[in-house]
């Protein structure tokens, strides 16, 4: 149970530094782990008009293996489907939309940035 506690903390973490980043760079916060019954978004955005999904991942030192290449197309779609379910409930006229990564490394506090980093093929919108 320990290892679940501090997996969730990390994760947190990597939520939080990468939210502060986002918020640096001129994007506005709108919601925080976004759930429902087919999954999560870590964190959802305004760029100017765009409402950016954001997956966070995050990985303790440069040495460790690229999160990003657990964004596969599996996870993909699994968040176009719960992005679309949150567009659906909260909006009657689709805004242009996107999805970024956010990779942290959280021994050093470094942020990658991948904006547009996928497609959303047959959800009703595209990147």
């Amino acid at each position: 149970m320990k290892w679940i506690r501090q997996k969730k903390e990390k994760g947190d973490k990597a939520e939080q530094l990468a939210a502060d980043y986002l918020s640096g760079q001129g994007y506005r916060i709108v919601e925080r782990n976004f759930r429902c019954k087919l999954g999560e978004i870590d964190l959802i955005a305004r760029d100017g008009e765009d409402l950016v999904f954001v997956e966070v991942r995050s990985r303790f030192s440069r040495n460790s293996p690229n999160p990003a290449y657990s964004v596969d197309f599996r996870k993909q779609k699994k968040i176009a489907q719960v992005a679309e379910l949150y567009l659906v409930k909260h909006f009657r006229q689709m805004p242009p939309a996107r999805f970024d990564v956010v990779l942290v490394t959280l021994e050093d506090g470094s942020i990658e940035h991948i904006p547009n980093a996928f497609a959303a093929e047959g959800t009703g919108f595209y990147m």
